[in-house]
């Protein structure tokens, strides 16, 4: 049996007050390798919440977040922080690029963060991202000098830094136009055959159909699925 990458079991998020609050309530979810999962539902329907509890940005109240098969409950700051930075890529509807750095030094951050690399070597794999996301012209300019699009696939450039195995987006294209935001997507669909494990929160159905499976999230629950093939 194949171990999935990625495992929710029971996540559950309760905001505490007066009134608590749930915005994820007993999930259980598994993504298994080389699959690109697209996570949707209507607005405040906890799909950003679940992201973030599966990435380990976030601390469930319940429930247990696998990565190949292990539990990360146990795990100390120190540890989760180190997991997200070896296991984990990230990628955000704002593309948060460090506007004072250039693109290929905002492509090298999560090397530098981790520290297993020289420079000379963070440096050929980041030209390497940019060459592989068909962007070695912009490597030395500036965030603000680029496109829309061209600022997202830095971002997922960065995001694939560390080569991470796991890599998750929060409405990656939800600040872009049509035509990039499909050009995103097919970078996603194109992670995951290269065997990534590839989970994308999109409020976008016709996008979120091109993925090869399928979450939908309403109050916090799941209430449906579709898995290709």
């Amino acid at each position: 049996m194949t171990i999935a990458t990625l495992e929710g079991r029971g996540l559950t998020r309760v905001l505490p007050g007066p009134v608590p609050t749930t915005l994820v309530a007993e999930v259980d979810t598994a993504f298994p390798p080389a699959s690109f999962t697209a996570i949707t539902g209507p607005s405040g329907s906890g799909k950003s919440s679940l992201l973030y509890l599966l990435g380990l940005l976030d601390l469930p109240t319940a429930g247990e977040v696998l990565v190949d098969g292990q539990p990360t409950s146990g795990l100390d700051d120190a540890a989760r922080t180190a997991t997200r930075l070896e296991r984990f890529g990230f990628v955000f509807q704002f593309h948060f690029l460090l506007p004072e750095f250039s693109v290929l030094d905002n492509v090298m951050l999560p090397m530098r963060q981790l520290g297993r690399l020289r420079p000379e070597a963070m440096r050929a794999r980041a030209m390497g991202l940019l060459d592989q996301l068909d962007m070695p012209e912009v490597a030395h300019k500036r965030p603000d000098a680029l496109s829309g699009g061209q600022r997202q696939r830095t971002a997922v450039a960065r995001a694939l830094a560390n080569d991470p195995q796991i890599l998750l987006a929060d409405e990656p294209t939800g600040s872009l136009d049509t035509r990039n935001a499909a050009a995103v997507f097919a970078i996603l669909r194109a992670l995951a055959r290269e065997g990534r494990t590839v989970v994308a929160v999109t409020h976008d159905e016709a996008l979120a159909a091109t993925a090869d499976r399928r979450i939908r999230l309403v109050d916090g629950r799941v209430v449906g699925g579709t898995a290709a093939g």
